[in-house]
């Protein structure tokens, strides 16, 4: 014992001369005692050595990336046919085992013997009732669907660990079974396991008939008992062997004959645990600040702690300035100059509130000077033109010819004026509202029916007052449901026209409806109507559509959106 204390103090003083870091050594749980079977070598942050603090601590410094901890087993004083596993407590809840595969294959062979294909089952890591041995874990039982493929003639089941040369592990198949579907609930049995219930205590590694071991190390393909009392058969393949794999198969002259498109039913029973034997690196790409603890674990090829294991305290400290006086400072600091840019852009906002009302006000009074000087000087003189022109037709020295020209200059006035009203009503900023659009197109339908046979619904909802609508959305709406009104007039041949105004949400839907001829929409009519009431709306936001049908009226949809349009403005 005192000799063993000389030759560590000896080796400990070596290291400190070289400058070495202390190396981290296995902590045998078991035996209560620090041996150097498993070493935590080295540590590295992004490609740069980080030293081991006190033998058991690293610092990896803030934002570390790319985080490399080297570890390795010394053949010489840790128990052998060993795999390791790792897991950084705190940031991660599961054992990492590198990238261990076996598996349960069907080979398909032509008549020459040759193997033209290969479809694999694999497995990975522990199934799902594994408890650490063969006798205290379940079966999970797997079923699995294939077909022949083309040139197969005969068929072999291969269990085995070659997958990765390093996995390391047990893998027991049970029940195994190979069935060819023949119908809708039928099927005939090709290959069935071996076995019968009572397994051969005296000879566990006895060979089936029409079946064989194979792989570089034959002997790790065993004959096992699973289950709670052993009493189920299994194949098995206990590999421990770091650089070699084992397999069990039927021989050829015993695969069962196939024919190429027949569907195969594999049905079996498994358990497994299984490993790499060659991990040697944890790998992270970043880590957040906090104190974590990496465990490294020797575990058998059962999956079973050796009690040898060896562990690291890993640190990633706060960057400064996200210590409680750096923010301290800072929220100070921020406060204040939040306080002075709040005051500067209040006051930033008060003043272009202040100039844009004021522009705005400059402009709604220059609208309604337009608006008045319009109706008062053009409406007063246009009407007086009216007047004068209707009473030159009472003049009874006048011939015919100059009366027919009164006619047509009283009716042109008359005209003119309700153009001069609807360009004032457009001009002023008091109809600025969806209330007042509401109003005006009744008056402007009234309008256009009076004075002619044909009957005129209107069913409007309340439109509230405090939407906005600017004078150029209000004069397109308008201007296309007078277009709307007009060809009802003109083409449509109609006893009755409705007008329907909704507003949905923001959604303002205006549809003009009659009950006249109607017509195709597909069909090329003349003039330009249509198209000016679509790019009316499409100016503004909006959109439109027909609907029509020979005999059997039109109706025209206008829609916009005033809310967003209100948003916009």
């Amino acid at each position: 014992m005192i000799n063993r204390i000389k030759i560590f103090g000896l080796a400990l003083s070596v290291l400190l001369l070289l400058g070495e870091p202390f190396p981290v050594v296995a902590q045998d749980s078991q035996a209560g005692m620090t041996t150097n079977a498993l070493v935590i070598s080295s540590v590295s942050v992004a490609g740069k050595s980080a030293p081991l603090q006190q033998g058991d601590e690293v610092n990896l410094g803030a934002f570390p990336e790319n985080i490399v901890i080297a570890f390795k087993l010394n053949a010489d004083h840790g128990p052998p046919h060993v795999r390791l596993r790792f897991k950084l407590q705190g940031y991660e809840n599961d054992w990492h085992e590198g990238g261990p595969q076996m598996f349960l294959a069907v080979r398909f062979y032509n008549d020459t013997g040759d193997q033209v294909d290969q479809v694999s089952f694999t497995v990975r890591y522990e199934s799902a009732g594994w408890s650490g041995s063969l006798r205290n874990s379940s079966l999970t039982h797997r079923r699995e669907a294939l077909t022949v493929p083309p040139l197969a003639t005969r068929m072999m089941i291969v269990i085995s660990s070659a997958g990765p040369p390093a996995t390391e592990g047990v893998y027991a198949v049970a029940n195994l079974m190979v069935s060819k579907s023949t119908g809708k609930s039928s099927s005939v049995e090709l290959l069935r396991s071996p076995f019968d219930q009572q397994p051969d205590e005296g000879n566990p590694n006895q060979v089936p008939n029409g079946w064989m071991r194979d792989g570089n190390h034959a002997s790790m393909a065993r004959i096992v008992g699973v289950g709670h009392d052993g009493a189920t058969k299994a194949f098995a393949i206990l590999d421990d062997d770091v650089a070699s794999h084992a397999e069990w198969r039927n021989t050829l002259e015993f695969s069962p004959k196939v024919k190429p498109g027949d569907n195969l039913v594999i049905e079996w029973n498994e358990m497994y645990s299984m490993g790499v034997g060659d991990l040697h690196n944890a790998v992270y790409n970043q880590l957040m600040p906090g104190t974590y603890r990496f465990n490294v674990q020797a575990v058998n090829i059962f999956g079973v702690p050796t009690g040898v294991e060896a562990f690291l305290k890993v640190t990633v400290p706060q960057p400064f300035w996200k210590t409680s006086w750096f923010w301290g400072i800072i929220f100070i600091g921020f406060t204040l100059a939040m306080l002075g840019a709040g005051r500067y852009v209040v006051w930033r906002k008060m003043r272009r509130e202040m100039l844009s009302l004021k522009h705005q006000q400059e402009l709604e009074r220059e609208r309604l000077r337009i608006a008045h000087d319009i109706h008062d000087d053009l409406g007063a003189r246009v009407t007086q033109i009216s007047l004068l022109s209707a009473m030159s037709q009472k003049k009874p020295a006048l011939p015919e010819s100059a009366r027919e020209d009164f006619s047509q200059i009283s009716k042109m006035s008359r005209e003119l004026v309700s153009a001069l009203y609807e360009t004032v009503w457009t001009v002023n900023p008091a109809n600025d509202n969806l209330e007042a659009l509401g109003n005006y197109l009744c008056q402007m339908v009234n309008q256009l029916c009076g004075g002619l046979q044909l009957r005129c619904r209107f069913h409007m909802q309340d439109l509230p007052r405090e939407i906005e609508v600017s004078s150029q959305a209000r004069h397109n709406i308008s201007m296309a449901v007078k277009e709307a009104v007009h060809n009802v007039i003109k083409h449509a041949d109609a006893s009755e026209v409705g007008v329907y105004v909704t507003l949905a949400g923001n959604l303002l839907t205006i549809s003009v409806q009659d009950n006249g001829h109607g017509f195709r929409p597909t069909d090329k009519l003349g003039g330009n109507g249509l198209t000016n009431m679509k790019q009316r709306l499409e100016d503004i936001g909006g959109s439109y559509f027909i609907e029509s049908q020979p005999g059997k009226g039109t109706t025209v949809y206008m829609r916009w959106p005033v809310k967003s349009a209100y948003e916009a403005h």
